[in-house]
């Protein structure tokens, strides 16, 4: 089993602590939270952390406050500063402090993620030249991804792309995006059948006409635009009640979780697809989307 990163997430304002915690444990982090610097020093003393989140602007012990204690009681520990937009000379002031980075508010939390493992490979697991990291190191758990069977109405699969977006947080300080596709699973939800995005929902509505032969000159007038109003609704309605099976698309790739990320890259390339599933022992545990290896290649890059 993969070993937790443990961070501890430093902000003295409740909500955006707590929700920041949630999502990041949805990716599979283990966090502890602290709404002061004190109370982070106070918690670093009675166990050890991989990486610390530290805002910047807190009451009492500032970040950069804090950030210098941190780096007294543990010299290796990595510390993510988050600063408001634009304040240049605060992030440039934590790096020289000892800060391993910074994040500028809002938070993109897909960011925010691929920041704290870039931390922890960079204090733990420093790779041999040429070696690439496992794709089950940057993967979404399955558990975290939406799912569906086959058998399930396309009504069905919409409230559950829907339910994934209800759950996303945008605020002021923190944005999470959605997974905008649904793996598909045969019946007994044990066999990966094919994958529904939002992109087969769009191709779905569409009239069949619109995809057969060219008409003549003669009939032609029944394909214009002008004849259209109305047609969305009618055929989204109609469109409800079909089988998630009827218009999902194919299969997509799947690659071992210890694949590395030079052959992940290669293969979503060359097959021209965005996403694709993580197997361990012929069971779909995960998925990767190109949104993860854009923020691999940031990290090394930045």
């Amino acid at each position: 089993m993969v070993k937790k990163i443990q961070v501890l997430m430093v902000d003295d304002e409740d909500q955006f602590r707590k929700t920041t915690t949630r999502i990041l444990e949805k990716r599979g982090f283990a966090v502890s939270m602290a709404e002061s610097g004190e109370e982070a020093l106070d918690i670093m003393k009675s166990r050890s952390h991989d990486v610390v989140i530290l805002d910047i602007k807190m009451k009492g012990m500032d970040g950069h406050e804090t950030l210098s204690q941190i780096r007294k009681l543990d010299p290796d520990i990595k510390v993510i500063m988050l600063t408001g937009h634009g304040d240049e000379d605060s992030a440039k002031a934590s790096h020289e402090m000892g800060a391993f980075d910074y994040l500028n508010k809002p938070c993109d939390i897909n960011l925010l993620a691929a920041k704290i493992n870039h931390a922890y490979s960079a204090k733990k697991h420093k790779p041999e030249v040429g070696k690439e990291k496992s794709v089950e190191e940057i993967m979404i758990h399955i558990d975290d991804y939406t799912t569906i069977t086959e058998d399930k109405s396309v009504m069905d699969a919409i409230r559950q792309l829907m339910l994934s977006f209800e759950g996303l947080i945008s605020t002021s300080r923190v944005m999470e995006t959605g997974h905008r596709s649904i793996l598909v699973f045969d019946k007994t939800g044990n066999v990966l059948t094919g994958i529904l995005s939002i992109r087969d929902l769009i191709r779905a509505v569409r009239p069949a006409y619109l995809s057969a032969p060219k008409p003549s000159m003669a009939d032609s007038m029944q394909y214009s635009p002008m004849f259209w109003t109305g047609l969305f609704t009618t055929q989204t309605k109609s469109l409800s009640s079909k089988k998630v099976g009827d218009i999902m698309s194919d299969t997509p790739p799947m690659v071992d979780s210890k694949t590395n990320l030079m052959e992940l890259a290669d293969l979503m390339f060359s097959q021209g697809v965005r996403r694709v599933a993580v197997i361990r022992d012929k069971k779909v545990v995960g998925v990767v989307r190109e949104q993860e290896l854009f923020f691999e290649m940031a990290d090394i890059i930045l």
